[in-house]
């Protein structure tokens, strides 16, 4: 039998599960990704600057302004559909397949996704300078 449905929501994603996320909302350029069926999302093998701007201790930190690197990560899943009272974008998006990589701090996932609109969200993001490479996280990950 599989996990509970609640738990399911209020934790992360076992580590090597494939899973299926319907991206609803995005709160910066390497996530939370919230997704339809429960996940969030913290996109695996990047670092993005936070929403104030700045970079995070001992994170890679690329040059990309914070808003226009979330923006990016918008137009990636789908389309914007206003916002949240939290301050996430709303988005409206494909399902996306997705790779767990573990927790990544909390309730959030870290994975790699695959959305049919662009292809792999990580390389795609590094790939058009938003987010910058993490090594640390990026292991054997490769991009087509």
């Amino acid at each position: 039998m599989g996990m509970p449905l609640f738990l399911f929501l209020l934790s992360a994603v076992p580590s090597g599960q494939s899973f299926v996320c319907t991206p609803v909302a995005i709160w910066d350029g390497d996530g939370p990704i919230w997704c339809a069926e429960g996940p969030r999302i913290r996109l695996s093998g990047i670092a993005a600057r936070e929403t104030d701007g700045s970079c995070s201790p001992g994170h890679p930190c690329p040059k990309a302004d914070a808003k226009a690197s979330r923006d990016h990560l918008v137009s990636l899943v789908g389309t914007p559909a206003g916002t949240n009272s939290t301050g996430h974008v709303l988005v409206k998006g494909p399902a996306m397949r997705c790779v767990s990589k573990g927790g990544a701090g909390g309730n959030r996932t870290a994975a790699f996704c695959t959305s049919p609109r662009s292809g792999d969200l990580s390389c795609a993001m590094v790939r058009d300078g938003f987010a910058a490479r993490w090594n640390r996280y990026w292991g054997k990950h490769r991009c087509n």
